[in-house]
């Protein structure tokens, strides 16, 4: 894998192929990416059916003389303020997934940025700022020509998160907080050498 500074290669960083050289497993990854998305579902909506809508106790009018149509309750699904016929009630969205099909989808998704030229690293000196400076990142990521970009560390590192807040198509994250969705929703992934490390030692 190559190693990347400033658009220069720097190297050649040496990868497990039990992660970076896997075959591109389409449904896996469409069911791990579904299934972490529906995760993070509330499941909070919450509607009335016509027994639980407050009211219509009694009969609105009588049965026959009004020229209308019958009406038993006010509450009548076919009233207004009545209640719904399928009432969306709280419910768990969350898909089973095993750690063995996680692993496996997150494996299949670096193998196939590797393949793309959507991952690429870079020195772990290079993230490390004095101070807030946001010009300085976006110097750094300039050569770069990925629209958007997502930046993998492997602790967090207060003055490079604030210097990237400020640009809107950047987003640091730790090793603990990376996810299916972040890694194919990103045109390319930065990551720091030391990351890959700890990426075979959680995935492998």
């Amino acid at each position: 894998m190559q190693q990347f500074v400033e658009n220069t290669k720097a190297g050649v960083i040496q990868a497990s192929d039990a992660i970076f050289s896997q075959r591109f497993n389409d449904p896996l990854v469409h069911q791990v990416v579904v299934a972490y998305l529906a995760r993070s579902r509330a499941g909070t909506q919450a509607q009335k059916t016509r027994s639980e809508v407050r009211g219509g106790g009694i009969k609105p009018f009588r049965q026959k003389g009004t020229g209308r149509a019958r009406a038993g309750s006010i509450r009548s699904p076919l009233w207004k303020g009545g209640g719904k016929v399928f009432a969306a009630k709280p419910r768990d969205y969350s898909q089973k997934v095993n750690k063995k099909m996680y692993r496996a989808a997150m494996c299949s998704i670096f193998s196939e940025l590797v393949r793309q030229d959507r991952l690429r690293v870079i020195d772990s000196n290079v993230i490390f700022f004095s101070e807030p400076k946001t010009r300085e990142l976006i110097r750094l990521l300039k050569p770069i020509n990925w629209r958007t970009v997502m930046i993998i560390t492997n602790e967090s590192n207060r003055n490079f998160e604030l210097s990237a807040r400020n640009i809107p198509t950047v987003t640091v994250c730790t090793i603990r907080t990376i996810n299916p969705v972040d890694l194919v929703k990103f045109d390319g992934i930065l990551v720091v050498d030391s990351v890959i490390r700890s990426i075979e030692e959680s995935f492998i």
